[in-house]
């Protein structure tokens, strides 16, 4: 009879075919990233200055490194399973503490964010670890790889949260760096060699399900900054004007990643024979720039609805042309390695985005951001016109994936 904690339990069953869903704890555990994406959208606000922009960078990667971290080990751990979920509650309250000291990371509380990090990552590998042995070898191997890794930069991130600020930015520069890097050299290990991607048999639907939903996450801090400075004003012509071409904005980024790219990706990332490539290149590092973009142009929004008729400062410009540019290159990267193709809608959205600089000498707020805003939508609508098109030119390709699952 098998013990309901061995480690064999701990594991998802995978079935042939079966859609691997994200579950209610998963989501639960999201939650802990909510407060976070608003924390770095809240700090750079209080502190737009260009040391508060490289703070705010350096974070968000942290916040999503270890959120992808964690996406990756539930492929595998099963969510369901009573000791999984306690180690998901665990680190809940680990995420709290590294939220809630994310505006004084660079300050009084850097040990404390040192630590939820620290701890989140070597928990949560450990126990895949032990929980892959004799289970699946290759990946066990792989996640002693990934722990050796994890337990290096440990060292960078704990030194770090003693250190003044100049130094802590050199080691946890150096922690992050060897996470960063890690994936991209298969977790080398001496004496131990270097994973393979094919080792790593990720869930399709389920990865490419978790990452959508952390877009969600990072599209809802820009609602809730709209809302909550719109529902502070007086309602005006300007600022009804402002809200709109906000909200505008947030829509045509929902529209540019999910009206039917999206599911085209996780249509073709089912089909590939090297899902973990793929789980890698195109969902762990591409999705870093898009998630960056939206949490950037939440704080556009804020300059927008604040000041909407007055003149724009050029590191204004900085956020409200920036934030779109860097959504469209994290989808543009993205749709290149999944489809192996240049979407031009998004070149040429990215190339207005850089005209639309020469308008910031002269423009408002509110008429910068309502131009960068249609930039979005003309490539969303591009997007959907040409995706369209292919499909009915292609009507086999549908059928094909039907066939395969």
């Amino acid at each position: 009879m098998t013990d309901a904690t061995s480690p064999s339990t701990l594991l998802r069953q995978h079935k042939p075919g079966e859609h691997q869903r994200v579950t209610f704890v998963e989501l639960f555990f999201d939650l802990v990233f909510v407060f976070a994406i608003t924390q770095l959208s809240h700090s750079l606000l209080q502190h737009y200055t260009p040391i508060g922009l490289a703070e705010t960078a350096f974070l968000t990667f942290a916040v999503w490194w270890v959120w992808i971290y964690t996406s990756w080990a539930t492929n595998w751990l099963d969510p369901q399973s009573t000791p999984v979920r306690l180690l998901l509650f665990a680190m809940m309250a680990a995420g709290l503490v590294l939220s809630s000291s994310i505006p004084e990371a660079f300050g009084e509380k850097g040990l404390a964010f040192a630590g939820a990090y620290v701890a989140m990552q070597l928990v949560r590998t450990t126990v895949l670890a032990l929980a892959l042995r004799g289970h699946s070898p290759a990946n066990y191997r792989n996640f002693q790889r990934i722990l050796i890794w994890l337990s290096t930069s440990a060292v960078f991130w704990i030194v770090g949260g003693f250190l003044e600020y100049e130094q802590r930015w050199m080691a946890w520069g150096i922690a992050l760096t060897l996470e960063a890097i890690g994936p991209a050299l298969m977790f080398w290990a001496p004496g131990m060699g270097r994973s393979q991607t094919t080792d790593w048999n990720v869930s399709p639907e389920h990865f490419a399900e978790r990452c959508a939903l952390f877009v969600i996450i990072a599209l809802g801090e820009s609602l809730l900054v709209t809302g909550g400075v719109f529902a502070g004003q007086a309602w005006t012509p300007i600022s009804l004007a402002a809200f709109g071409v906000c909200l505008a904005g947030t829509l045509a980024m929902w529209w540019v990643y999910f009206s039917i790219a999206a599911e085209d990706a996780s249509e073709e990332f089912t089909r590939s024979d090297d899902t973990g490539r793929l789980a890698r290149s195109a969902y762990t590092y591409c999705h870093i720039p898009l998630v960056a973009g939206i949490i950037l142009s939440a704080v556009s929004d804020e300059f927008v609805l604040a000041h909407p008729d007055h003149h724009v400062e050029p590191f204004q410009a900085v956020a409200i042309l920036g934030g779109p540019a860097l959504f469209l290159l994290g989808n543009l990267a993205f749709k290149r390695i999944v489809f192996e193709e240049f979407p031009r809608s998004h070149i040429v959205g990215l190339l207005l985005l850089g005209l639309l600089a020469a308008l910031v000498p002269f423009a408002t707020t509110l008429v910068l951001a309502a131009a960068a805003a249609g930039v979005l939508l003309v490539t969303g609508i591009w997007e959907n016109i040409a995706t369209a098109r292919w499909h009915k030119k292609h009507p086999e390709w549908r059928a094909a994936g039907k066939d395969k699952h």
